[in-house]
């Protein structure tokens, strides 16, 4: 009786057979998304039917290569997966489970248009703006759209309680398109000629 209590999961476990692999992972996790599959599944939802393995695992008849990314998206709310798993594929399992978000970022991602493609087509651009501590909030709530913060730093900060204007240094970045310029553009043309 003792290794039977052992194998029991706390009700917020579940046990997935996925394709012939086990995957655990937690209620929470799977009901991230109200509408989705997995929801309903451990919702136990009537209109959907149901079956367990016999360690109690439910079964779903899907490739676990491409549902591992699936459930780390509902871990993290990122889309993780390993070099060479092909995202069509995991936009049909996450299309299969009705995850919208993760459909829309893989749609978005497919089409070129991710604004964190790896692909060396973006560039981040950084630029330090000087501001007094009386413009800081208007600096700040007023920044362009694209831009963002990423430091804010006091430049003559005194610890004393004497009031002091102080200076801040604000560094915002924006990821824009590469474009390949070179720093001697348009003097091809000018150096030519003088040799």
């Amino acid at each position: 009786m003792a290794a039977e209590a052992s194998k029991a999961l706390p009700s917020e476990w579940v046990r997935l057979n996925v394709g012939g692999k086990l995957f655990m992972t937690t209620r929470t996790t799977l009901c991230k998304f109200e509408n989705s599959f997995l929801c309903r599944l451990c919702q136990d939802d009537p209109a959907l039917p149901t079956y367990k393995d016999e360690t109690g695992a439910y079964l779903i008849d899907r490739d676990p290569e491409y549902f591992s990314p699936v459930l780390n998206y509902l871990r993290h709310g990122k889309l993780c997966c390993n070099e060479g798993v092909s995202l069509q594929a995991i936009l049909e399992e996450a299309e299969f489970y009705n995850l919208a978000s993760l459909v829309s970022q893989l749609k978005e991602k497919l089409s070129g248009n991710s604004a964190d493609d790896e692909d060396g087509d973006k560039a981040v651009v950084y630029r330090v703006l000087s501001c007094r501590e009386a413009e800081l909030t208007q600096m700040l709530s007023t920044m362009s759209r694209g831009w963002k913060c990423e430091q804010v730093i006091p430049v003559n900060h005194s610890f004393s309680q004497a009031p002091v204007n102080t200076e801040f240094l604000i560094v915002v970045s924006r990821t824009c398109e590469q474009q390949p310029i070179s720093p001697f553009a348009g003097q091809s043309d000018k150096l030519s000629k003088t040799t």
